[in-house]
């Protein structure tokens, strides 16, 4: 508020001197840092992902409908070696992993007689917010030319031996750690015949009652030559979808007059993601790409999305299509098929570590807020309101934004643990805004944009 007082100036001039006293919290803001980050980017190693390639390479095929019997062909074999991997992380961890199969019978255009396609996932409870879960995905699954066929060779070493690896080399780093939050790590099956795996794991958090908070879907993320002659080991792509899947007429009707198709939760996780490895990771640069996937295809996190759950895709940028979905051969002097060649794993690792620190800070961190709305139509300020969160881990909360024609958030300010704080100043029309919260150990959640456009939980 202001006060006034009166000073007599020589000639006997009276001024009245005016001074401001805001009422401002006095609580410092916490570290934006978390120094643990650092070492698990370093933790990866590209000589086990190498191993655990080559283990899945030398099944000969991963084929939804290959045989399941053979302990050393066909996915039945890659399914149970990469269960009995998790099992031993987790001896190794005394215990802290729980190694479930996910399964459900299917049929359909590309799997042509009823096929058990089955999900082996590891499940790292969290210790004080366990139903809150971000999870790690790759697919056992692999193809020839012909999607239907099951039996000859194929490795399937980048695509998508390198995402399983991935998925269990962060589980042997991040079992290490005990976390807030729940980290699954997935290894899914059935997406080259139309994403069946991630369409099971869905519902079956769905039915365990997940609060499933991020899912991030490694697809290829080991070869750096691309088909366009760039060769490129210090760059990644992240996909995420503008416009919930799940979006109701209504919230569009609303989403189309206050804006917002440019930030979905999904959208706001890949941002993270990017702000995550600028701070925690070097030699790496992450290329937002505001597309669902590449275009005209798909990938395993569109299922989740289809299930209102934040999804992006993690891939290399330059795709070798002669690598992709190829029998092996040579064809006019050219090696075709994706074989374990192929692979950089020092970028493997990268990637990984990626995905690690990621899994990590938002298990560390609280929940995103809920309940995010925003006012101030015909002024000069602007309101943000959330609820208030009972989660102890919670210290306070940061408020951001940004211009519209901004593609990431470009300012931020911590307000403390309240509810409620106004931007002075600051007109609604002109800028796009969001909350998210605080931990002291200085790990923040995604950036929540207002209303359902925005919003993490369904």
């Amino acid at each position: 508020m202001f006060t006034h007082s009166l000073k007599v100036l020589s000639g006997g001039v009276v001024c009245v001197i005016a001074s401001l006293s805001l009422s401002v919290q006095a609580t410092p803001a916490p570290s934006q840092e978390d120094l643990r980050l650092y070492v698990i980017a370093n933790a990866p190693n590209a000589q086990r992902l190498h191993a655990d390639v080559s283990q899945l390479v030398g099944f000969g095929t991963r084929h939804t409908l290959s045989q399941t019997q053979s302990d050393t062909q066909g996915i039945g074999a890659a399914r149970r070696w990469i269960e009995a991997e998790f099992n031993r992380i987790s001896q190794s961890c005394g215990g802290c992993l729980e190694v479930v199969r996910v399964s459900q019978t299917v049929q359909g255009k590309r799997i042509i007689k009823p096929t058990k396609v089955v999900n082996v996932i590891a499940i790292q409870r969290g210790q004080t917010d366990p139903q809150r879960v971000v999870m790690m995905s790759g697919d056992i699954d692999s193809r020839v030319s012909d999607v239907l066929d099951a039996t000859s060779i194929s490795p399937g070493a980048n695509d998508n031996a390198t995402g399983v690896a991935g998925a269990i080399e962060a589980a042997r780093v991040l079992s290490q750690y005990q976390f807030n939050g729940t980290i699954v790590y997935a290894a899914l099956s059935g997406e080259e015949q139309g994403l069946y795996g991630g369409d099971i794991l869905a519902q079956y958090a769905k039915e365990q009652n997940w609060r499933v908070q991020a899912v991030l879907n490694n697809d290829m993320i080991g070869n750096i030559a691309g088909i366009n002659g760039v060769i490129d080991n210090a760059s990644v792509r992240v996909f995420s979808e503008g416009v919930r899947y799940v979006e109701t007429p209504e919230q569009a009707r609303k989403r189309y007059f206050s804006g917002g198709e440019n930030d979905s939760a999904s959208r706001n996780l890949a941002r993270h993601i990017k702000t995550l490895v600028d701070q925690y990771m070097t030699n790496l640069d992450v290329m937002l790409v505001y597309r669902l996937d590449r275009f005209g295809r798909g990938g395993h996190h569109l299922p989740f999305n289809k299930a209102g759950m934040p999804a992006v895709r993690v891939m290399e940028t330059n795709e070798h299509y002669d690598r992709q979905h190829q029998d092996i051969r040579i064809e006019n002097g050219k090696p075709m098929g994706d074989v374990i060649e192929g692979v950089d794993f020092d970028f493997t690792a990268k990637l990984t570590a990626l995905n690690a620190i990621s899994l990590a800070s938002m298990a560390w961190a609280p929940a995103p807020p809920t309940s995010v709305n925003i006012a101030g139509q015909v002024s000069p300020s602007t309101t943000l309101t959330w609820a208030q969160s009972n989660d102890k881990t919670v210290v306070g909360y940061r408020v951001y934004w940004r211009l519209t024609t901004q593609p990431e958030w470009t300012h931020s300010r911590y307000v403390g643990n309240v509810n409620e704080f106004m931007l002075e100043n600051r007109v609604i029309d002109n800028y796009l805004f969001g909350v998210a919260s605080v931990a002291a150990n200085g790990n923040v959640s995604p950036v929540v944009f207002p209303g359902a456009t925005g919003a993490f939980f369904n």
